[in-house]
Formats: structure tokens, C-alpha cells, sequence
């Protein structure tokens, strides 16, 4: 038997908002990226060179602003571009994890498989990482 194998679509930048809002995202356009939303939960997307769509970040939304996820070596907490930050409890966690693979399902990116086992973040203020890029570090028991 012969079949007849369906043609790939190309899915584009709006018709994967439009498929964000089916699923009942609230989707919410300001400056160069898009905030998507659903509870208290949202990302910043943005449109991807590779895929229709790629997800910058992952946070709790405080009012207009998004709180991402820190790494401050001993606490992880939610920061915002304001400068507000909150603790973050287990039950964010797990629920941010699941927010962003419902996303990422939605609109058909793949999940990898650090990503499956728990929350990522890509924000880290602590002393052991910061200005290393920059050479030798200052260290802690030297003068300035």
C-alpha cells in the first residue's frame, strides 16, 4: 500500500501566540518581546532564528515586571528588573518546572534532558562566580 505522507507545516511567530491562546495563555506584547502568562506564572518570548518562537525567560510575574529565577550560591530567590526579590519556595519551583514544559509542549520546542530532571536557571550572584570571565577574580581576603 501506498500512503501519502502529510507536508510539514511552517508554523510562524503569530500563529504560535495564536496557539498559546487557545491553550489560555494570556499573551501580552511590550518593547522587543512578548510576555506569555498564565496565573502567576509567565516567559519572555521572543521570535527565534531557528524556531518559530524561542523562550528567553521563565519567572513569577510581580505585577507588569517578570521575576526570574537567582542562584545566589546558598538560596535561589525571584528577582526582578526592579529589583524586588522574594524567596523561592518548593512549591514555585515545581510549579514553575511545570509551567515551562507545558510551554514548551504547547508550542512544540523540545524539551533536553537537564531541563526534564528539574528547574534551570541561568542567573547566578555568587561570590565564586562573579567576575571570573574577567581574569583572576578579587578575592574575598585581599585589600582593594
Amino acid at each position: 500500500m501506498f500512503f501519502k505522507r502529510e507536508k510539514a507545516t511552517e508554523s510562524t511567530f503569530s500563529t504560535q501566540l495564536d496557539r498559546l491562546r487557545s491553550a489560555g495563555y494570556n499573551v501580552s506584547q511590550s518593547g522587543g518581546s512578548t510576555l506569555v502568562a498564565k496565573g502567576k506564572l509567565g516567559a519572555k518570548v521572543q521570535e527565534g532564528s531557528g524556531a518559530p518562537i524561542a523562550i528567553q525567560e521563565v519567572g513569577i510575574v510581580v505585577g507588569s515586571e517578570l521575576a526570574v529565577l537567582t542562584d545566589l550560591g546558598f538560596q535561589k530567590i525571584f528577582m526582578s528588573p526592579g529589583g524586588k526579590k522574594m524567596p523561592a519556595l518548593a512549591e514555585h519551583l515545581v510549579a514553575l518546572h511545570a509551567f515551562e514544559e507545558d510551554l514548551r509542549e504547547t508550542v512544540g520546542l523540545t524539551s533536553l534532558y537537564n531541563q526534564g530532571l528539574g528547574t534551570t536557571n541561568e542567573k547566578h550572584l555568587y561570590d565564586r562566580v562573579q567576575d571570573r570571565d574577567q581574569g583572576v577574580p578579587k578575592r574575598a581576603w585581599e585589600l582593594n
